[in-house]
């Protein structure tokens, strides 16, 4: 998975990104203003960077103009359209404005990434072999036919693996925002999943919430 620098001088949201970094795999270093970020883009190598806007001593729109061949996502509070299309403009991949969802930002990180070709395609847990970039899952070394809807399920709980998703949001994510089914379908869907790729153990039902991918 990636190495990743989180530039914000919120300690609050700093942590709270960097947790969540961790348990979809992620490596991540904590930088809380613009001369302290300079300090590790000098000494250290990442796969991206997540950067807010309004930073002590050095802004991150300065800070974007020193940045060499590393993508950044402005993560931020200034919501005001000029700001964005600065942001953007300055050669970031992405602008996220805050309070955001947290499933939201690391959706965006695994779109920069499969982009900037650093996402590790193939996923391993146990017996399950999944190759996001082939679409192919295999079960003890056999492919396995899953459906285009159980494939798009399993594809979110890998992304997403070590949080709990609500069945609501499964639904956004693996079956569109048009979709207007019933929630029980996921649950019908997870235990197809479960049975075929012998990940009983692995999607754990969250009580009153939904489902994880433990990892």
């Amino acid at each position: 998975m990636a190495n990743i620098l989180i530039v914000d001088d919120e300690e609050a949201i700093n942590e709270l990104v960097k947790l969540n970094l961790k348990l979809v795999g992620h490596s991540s270093d904590q930088a809380y203003d613009g001369r302290e970020a300079l300090d590790m883009l000098m000494r250290n190598q990442y796969d991206l960077i997540l950067l807010d806007v309004m930073l002590p001593y050095v802004s991150g729109f300065e800070l974007m103009k020193k940045i060499k061949d590393t993508p950044v996502i402005f993560m931020t509070a200034k919501d005001r359209i000029e700001d964005k299309i600065q942001g953007l403009t300055s050669g970031a991949e992405d602008y996220i404005v805050k309070p955001f969802e947290i499933l939201e930002l690391i959706a965006r990180i695994n779109i920069v990434l499969r982009r900037t070709k650093v996402e590790d395609t193939v996923f391993r847990i146990d017996d399950v072999e999944m190759d996001r970039e082939a679409k192919i899952v295999r079960y003890q070394s056999e492919i396995v036919d899953l459906t285009p809807q159980e494939y798009n399920l399993m594809e979110v709980l890998v992304m997403n693996q070590n949080l709990a998703l609500s069945r609501e949001k499964l639904l956004e994510l693996a079956w569109g925002y048009e979709y207007e089914g019933d929630t029980r379908t996921v649950d019908v869907h997870v235990q197809k999943l479960r049975k075929k790729l012998g990940l009983e153990e692995r999607i754990k039902t969250v009580y009153k919430v939904g489902y994880r991918l433990e990892v």
